[in-house]
Formats: C-alpha cells, sequence, structure tokens
C-alpha cells in the first residue's frame, strides 16, 4: 500500500499537494491543472459524451414543452428517448436518455427503487400536466383556481391553476434530479470511484477496454460532464460558464456573478481539475478533499438560486399591486430549486441537505389551496431563512 503525505504548506501553495510513496521518495507535487486536459501517451483520456448527448437531450425537451403543438406521448417519449422526435436526429439514435439517469445514483437510489420511481413519476406528472392542463387553456387568462396565459412584463407565461410553470418545474428539477444527483451522488462517489478492481487498475495505468482512460478516470470526467458537457472550450469551461445550458452550468455562472459568490465557478473548476490530476497521481486522499469541496460548492449553487428566486417571488407579491406575473415565473423557478434540494449532500456525510419529505413539506407550503395566488410574502421569507440557514450564506447575500 502506497503511503501518501499531504503537506500543508503544499496546500497553501496555489492549490496543490505533495505526495511521495514512502519516507525516503522525493515529493511529488500535484498542482492544480489550468486546463482540463490530460493525456496518456499523447493521446487525451478524457470522455464524457454520454453527458454531453443527455444534456442536449434536456434542452430540447425543455423547448419541446413550449410547444403547443406538442402531445403528451411526444415529451414522454423524449424523456425516455423511445420514439423521440429530437430535432438532432444523432440524439433520436443515441442508446442514452434522460429518465434512465434521473434519480439514479449508486449512492442515493441503488437500494431505493421506490424513491427513483417518485422522482421520475414527478417529471412524467409535469409533461403530462403541460400538454394536458396548460396547453388547453392557451387563450385563457389565467386566474386563482384556474389554468391559463399571464403577462410577465412583455413575455406571455403559461401556468396551471396554482400559478406554477410546469416547465420550469421540469428545468430546475432536473438540476438536482440529474446534474447534481450524477455528480455528487454518483460519479464522484468512492462507491463508484473504487468500484470492483478501479483502484488496483488505476495504480497500475490499466486502462478500459480499448480505451485511452482508466475506469476511475473516467468515472470523474463523466462528473465533470454534466457540468461543462456542453460547453464552448470543454478545457477550459469558465471562459463562458452561465451560457453553455439551461442547467447547473446556467446557474453556476448566475451564482458567480454574484458578488456575495464571487469564485464560486473558479473553486468548482479547480476541484473537479485537481481531482482528476489526483487520481492521475494515485493520490486519493487528495482526491476525495476535492469531492468534499464539489459537494459543498454544488450543493450551495441549488441553494441560493432557490432562495434567490423565492425572495424575487416575495418582493413582486409584496406591492400594493401585486405583479403576478413576474412573481409566477420566479416562484416557479424557485419551486424547482426547492425541489434539487432533496439531491444535495453534506460533505463527509451521506446525508442530504433536505431530505425529499422536508422538501415536499416546503413545497405544499407554497402551492396549497390556489398556490402561488395566495402564498404570502411571509411565507416566502419563512422558507427562505430556513434554506439558507443550512448553508453557509444568508437571504439578504442570495437575494440580489
Amino acid at each position: 500500500m502506497k503511503k501518501r503525505i499531504l503537506l500543508l504548506a503544499c496546500l497553501l501553495v496555489g492549490m496543490s499537494a505533495c505526495t511521495r510513496n514512502n519516507d525516503d521518495d522525493p515529493m511529488v507535487v500535484v498542482n492544480t491543472p489550468e486546463t482540463y486536459s490530460f493525456e496518456r501517451d499523447g493521446n487525451s483520456t478524457v470522455s464524457f459524451s454520454g453527458q454531453t448527448t443527455r444534456i442536449q437531450m434536456a434542452n430540447e425537451i425543455i423547448n419541446r414543452m413550449k410547444d403547443f403543438s406538442a402531445t403528451e406521448t411526444i415529451l414522454l417519449n423524449m424523456f425516455s428517448n423511445e420514439n423521440s422526435s429530437f430535432s438532432n436526429e444523432d440524439l433520436n439514435s443515441s442508446s442514452k436518455n434522460v429518465k434512465s439517469k434521473t434519480a439514479a445514483s449508486k449512492d442515493f437510489f441503488e437500494s431505493n427503487a421506490a424513491g427513483s420511481a417518485a422522482v421520475r413519476a414527478d417529471f412524467e406528472g409535469w409533461l403530462t400536466a403541460q400538454v394536458n392542463e396548460t396547453f388547453p387553456a392557451q387563450n385563457t387568462v389565467a386566474s386563482a383556481g384556474v389554468a391559463g396565459q399571464i403577462a410577465d412584463g412583455s413575455s406571455t407565461r403559461y401556468v396551471s391553476a396554482k400559478g406554477l410553470e410546469y416547465n420550469q418545474a421540469f428545468n430546475k428539477s432536473l438540476i438536482g434530479a440529474l446534474m447534481v444527483d450524477q455528480i455528487l451522488n454518483n460519479y464522484i462517489s468512492t462507491g463508484v470511484l473504487d468500484a470492483g478492481s478501479n483502484k488496483e487498475n488505476n495504480n497500475n495505468g490499466v486502462v478500459a477496454d480499448s480505451k485511452e482512460y482508466t475506469n476511475m478516470e473516467h468515472k470523474w470526467d463523466e462528473a465533470y460532464g454534466y457540468l461543462y458537457g456542453t460547453s464552448a472550450d470543454k478545457a477550459n469551461p469558465n471562459a463562458t460558464i452561465g451560457s453553455d445550458d439551461s442547467f447547473l452550468n446556467k446557474y453556476l455562472g448566475k451564482v458567480d456573478a454574484d458578488s456575495d459568490f464571487s469564485g464560486m465557478a473558479q473553486t468548482i473548476f479547480d476541484a473537479f481539475a485537481l481531482g482528476r490530476a489526483a487520481i492521475v497521481a494515485k493520490d486519493y486522499t487528495l482526491r476525495d478533499a476535492q469531492t468534499a469541496i464539489l459537494r459543498e460548492n454544488i450543493s450551495q449553487v441549488v441553494a441560493v438560486r432557490a432562495v434567490y428566486y423565492l425572495q424575487q417571488g416575495k418582493n413582486a407579491l409584496a406591492t400594493e399591486t401585486p405583479d403576478y406575473g413576474a412573481a409566477f415565473h420566479d416562484l416557479s423557478e424557485g419551486y424547482g430549486f426547492i425541489y434539487s434540494l432533496q439531491f444535495t449532500r453534506k460533505p463527509g456525510t451521506n446525508s442530504t441537505y433536505f431530505s425529499r419529505p422536508e422538501v415536499l413539506s416546503l413545497l405544499d407550503q407554497i402551492t396549497t389551496g390556489n398556490g402561488f395566488w395566495e402564498v404570502s410574502p411571509a411565507t416566502l421569507e419563512t422558507i427562505s431563512t430556513e434554506i439558507a440557514s443550512r448553508f453557509n450564506f444568508t437571504v439578504a447575500e442570495a437575494k440580489d
């Protein structure tokens, strides 16, 4: 067994760590790479095409949810990629799909088939409701208890009888159920990285069949792909962070643009890059330290945006003449981010920051009765405070 020593002095200089096999070996410094680029024998070892495909599929699904000609069958088939109608023919012929990776992490759902099925049923329910409730009310003016259209500035939103935009609920909830769950609770999980002979093979440089990478390297890359899989420059993704998809990438960019959270995008990228370099260096203590950083910061992205949208909705409602259109749009996004909290992960634990029952309770508080038409600013403030209190930020920091 190799002995690895992490020196504080190294950790304090340029995001690096020192390691050595035994007391007689020279120190090896593992620096944080400036780009996510790794090679073996002159060939790239980085691969996450499946993640890119699923992000592209998800983007098409949420866009199709705004197409009034779409049917329930079309949307459900796109979710499972069965007889699909993606505009990109490569997606239709792909063996990948969004549904099978939704609520599908090893740590949270491998032994919780009922929990996984419940989450997937929620997503299929939103697709079905969009077609059966919202689409028929396209030309109806929405009101309390009545689905239809509502003005939001120059935009027209289409909401349920409770004021919820199903497309926003689907979109923002998928950030947690697909991207966050697969990253935090699956691919960077010790149970996945070290499964079977992965550690032994990585120690000995044994690559996967007909591939350039070891299984451990590939699993870490797949986690990376769920955040950066459609980035313009996948090796240097922060150059366009926030503009490369409609999911985790987009909202990491928004959080990073807030001065209270400036630098989070770099922190997350550095943890991915250093964790991958640690795998190459066979330094699993350093690798696992990056896992903790990713779990803390990516979870916080979800929580910050949940509070942000609750606060935006509260502000739109807390006026003499409430702006229902703006409020409902923000609260619909907030709904999805609250839903995503059940997939977050406390570093160093097997626990999420919010359990599913807790999440459903929060959602019940904002959708009871006529939902957004009746929810009070005080309730939105209380929920905001409850969410922020479990993380390392305040409501005031997140609301701008």
